[in-house]
């Protein structure tokens, strides 16, 4: 495998003995190794990795040196929605549904919701992504039975007391 001379084979073992995080250590270790003349089969062998994460470490220290084995994250999704986003959505689900845009209904289901971070935010999820998006912001899918705006809390009582045959 070949490695670039960026930096000598006892220059990457000093750098991986010096540094602080744990992953800079394996990667500097893998280049010390393939530097020294094992293929990747052998470095991933020899330091628990997969011989294709080798070649990625190999390739990206070819390409940029040390500095480019640093792991500055970027990996895995990305958030449905930003931090304004989330306070967006929470503010539009606190108010309740808007008569205007939400048919008439007298609570939010997860569709609604689905419908809403469509037309309103631009983004389309199916609707698992959107319970764990509403898990995410502090909302429980599991809630009491709605109370319609328009209903009277002594009508209700009333009915109850209301003998039926």
């Amino acid at each position: 495998m070949h490695v670039v001379e960026h930096h000598s084979h006892e220059q990457l073992r000093s750098l991986a003995r010096s540094d602080a995080d744990p992953k800079m250590v394996i990667r500097l270790h893998a280049i010390a190794l393939a530097k020294g003349g094992k293929t990747a089969s052998q470095v991933a062998r020899e330091i628990g990795y997969s011989r294709r994460g080798v070649q990625f470490w190999v390739k990206w220290y070819n390409d940029g040196g040390i500095e480019a084995l640093h792991n500055d994250g970027g990996q895995g999704r990305k958030p449905t929605l930003d931090e304004s986003e989330r306070q967006k959505l929470k503010d539009r689900l606190d108010a309740g549904p808007l008569a205007d845009q939400d048919g008439g209904v007298c609570t939010l289901r997860g569709l609604d919701v689905q419908r809403i971070l469509e037309h309103e935010f631009g983004k389309v999820r199916c609707l698992s992504s959107v319970y764990e998006l509403l898990h995410a912001i502090g909302y429980n899918d599991l809630v009491p039975r709605p109370q319609h705006r328009d209903a009277d809390p002594a009508q209700q009582d009333a009915f109850k007391k209301t003998p039926r045959h």
